[in-house]
């Protein structure tokens, strides 16, 4: 079966999350052999693998990973940072002077995979919720670095379609998108710059078999 490879510009990441930093003087970062994620191993789709490379200021960002008609209807999620795909954080809850795990509702993080999806929550949030996650098959850690995502539709597609990335970094602050921009949206103060998202259309029936983000 044919393998479609994915690969995300380390010049645009660059970009977004270096050119407008706070700090450009930082020392780069040593790279070392991507992580390999694996998601929905089950599905029966064509095979995906989609290759990212972090840029200078990649500092734990959030992100999801997703199918889309050309039309821009929702296909399904392939891979979405798993705090966001449960609705809980590793560093959650500070209610006793300590960050320690917990719920936490996070809508400025990925909005687009989040309204994109379409299901609402009982708080009216475009976001999973503990108590009706996203499955496991489709969510992960977040990669520190580097990483090879290997993964799959849940079953064949006809004809083109659109992968689609969103990724977003918190309190990625710089001197337009300061931390006091927007004083009364507690959701900015968390996210501050907004999520970046990068598409490209599939044709499995082109002999192309690699394709830029």
């Amino acid at each position: 079966m044919k393998k479609y490879v994915l690969l995300v510009s380390l010049i645009a990441l660059g970009i977004s999350f270096v050119s407008f930093s706070l700090n450009p003087e930082k020392k780069k970062k040593k790279r070392g052999d991507p992580a390999i994620l694996i998601t929905n191993v089950m599905g029966t789709g064509l095979e995906l693998e989609l290759y990212f490379a972090q840029g200078q200021e990649h500092n734990h960002p959030l992100m999801a990973v997703w199918l889309e008609t050309t039309d821009g209807e929702y296909i399904q999620s392939l891979y979405v940072a798993e705090s966001i795909a449960k609705g809980f954080f590793g560093y959650g809850d500070k209610s006793t002077g300590k960050w320690q795990p917990g719920v936490v509702r996070r809508p400025a993080a990925l909005p687009y995979w989040g309204h994109q999806r379409g299901i609402q929550a009982p708080d009216g949030l475009y976001l999973p919720t503990t108590t009706n996650p996203l499955p496991d098959a489709y969510s992960g850690p977040t990669p520190q670095g580097d990483f090879i995502l290997q993964t799959r539709p849940d079953k064949p597609i006809t004809g083109k379609f659109n992968l689609l990335f969103e990724i977003n970094q918190s309190w990625d602050w710089n001197f337009f998108w300061t931390n006091n921009k927007f004083p009364d949206d507690p959701e900015y103060k968390t996210s501050s710059q907004p999520s970046l998202i990068y598409a490209v259309t599939i044709d499995p029936d082109s002999p192309v078999s690699e394709y830029w983000l």
